[in-house]
């Protein structure tokens, strides 16, 4: 149906780009198939594609309509500025949080943060990332969310068990440099929303011996790809392509997984337990740190250890309740 209704306005407009929102835009899958498939040159999704898009709509309203500004496009540049739109927290803000609460903490040149994440990341430690403003929109973007390493066969099953609390099979995104994309899926667009599903690339796959004879949850478990963590298991992937300008810090740690790792992405889900909203303050961050096995918590300019903090505040049992069977 989405297919026929963007091959209609083709038809009408005779445009090459076309933009989505509304609730259906979040659906991944059909974004990628019109992408790929449909008459249209360049997709743009709204990235709070859903009832709070109104905000920005009725925002966009009052701006031009009522306080007469110019509606200024510039065709190479997204005004959504990465959809990092939301609350942030000063290095004094964290850091009188952390002394007012008790909790070890270290703290770093910003400088030296990418390659700390990076190693860690590369140790197989799964990372709490709470960094500048909050994305608006349903998707963590690299400002709020976890990461891991998307080369780890195990990886997709003990973050969606021991930290997110779900179904172990639930496939993670991959966050990768945009200059890298193309060596790694089926894209031939910018996906900085998330909102695109594309096709892990033919010389990234692995051939599966026996794969025939697998059923049920070993078909899922199957290694198909360089980057199982984040391959599904129809070769699919939700991509998110991230360039420097975006968000410099998340792109600085990428980059440096890649140059000193050879993986230019990332695994990249969203900060928060099943049935919770995606953290926003350190509070938050802080909290969802110690009710899951997220190893590290990388919070501004400063690093959280599990392994340093207080034992009475380890409190696992809270969440059993998200765990699933």
């Amino acid at each position: 149906i989405t297919m026929k209704m963007a091959v209609h306005v083709h038809h009408v407009t005779g445009m090459d780009n076309l933009c989505l929102a509304g609730g259906v835009s979040l659906n991944c899958v059909s974004n990628g198939k019109i992408l790929r498939e449909g008459p249209f040159k360049n997709i743009w999704v709204q990235p709070a594609a859903s009832d709070a898009g109104g905000a920005l709509g009725a925002a966009l309203v009052a701006w031009h309509k009522y306080l007469g500004n110019e509606r200024n496009v510039v065709p190479e540049h997204d005004a959504q500025k990465a959809t990092l739109l939301g609350p942030s927290f000063t290095d004094d803000d964290i850091e009188g949080y952390f002394n007012r609460e008790h909790i070890p903490y270290r703290r770093f040149k910003y400088s030296d943060i990418p390659d700390i994440t990076a190693k860690l990341i590369a140790e197989q430690k799964v990372i709490g990332w709470f960094q500048g403003k909050m994305e608006f929109g349903p998707r963590a973007l690299g400002a709020r969310s976890i990461l891991g390493d998307p080369r780890s066969a195990e990886m997709q099953s003990l973050i969606n068990r021991k930290i997110k609390f779900r179904e172990s099979f639930r496939p993670f995104a991959p966050s990768v440099l945009l200059e890298n994309a193309e060596e790694y899926f089926d894209l031939k667009a910018e996906s900085p929303y998330m909102l695109i599903v594309a096709i892990i690339s033919e010389g990234k796959r692995l051939k599966i011996d026996g794969s025939d004879n697998l059923t049920g949850l070993n078909k899922l478990k199957a290694k198909r790809s360089v980057v199982p963590a984040v391959t599904h298991v129809d070769n699919s992937v939700r991509v998110q392509t991230v360039k420097r300008e975006d968000n410099p810090l998340y792109y600085d740690v990428i980059k440096r997984f890649k140059d000193n790792y050879g993986c230019p992405l990332v695994i990249n889900t969203s900060f928060n337990v099943r049935g919770e909203p995606i953290v926003c303050t350190p509070n938050d961050a802080y909290r969802c740190f110690m009710r899951t096995n997220i190893d590290y918590l990388i919070i501004g300019c400063f690093v959280v250890d599990k392994k340093e903090q207080d034992p009475a505040r380890l409190k696992l049992e809270e969440v059993n309740e998200f765990a699933p069977d």
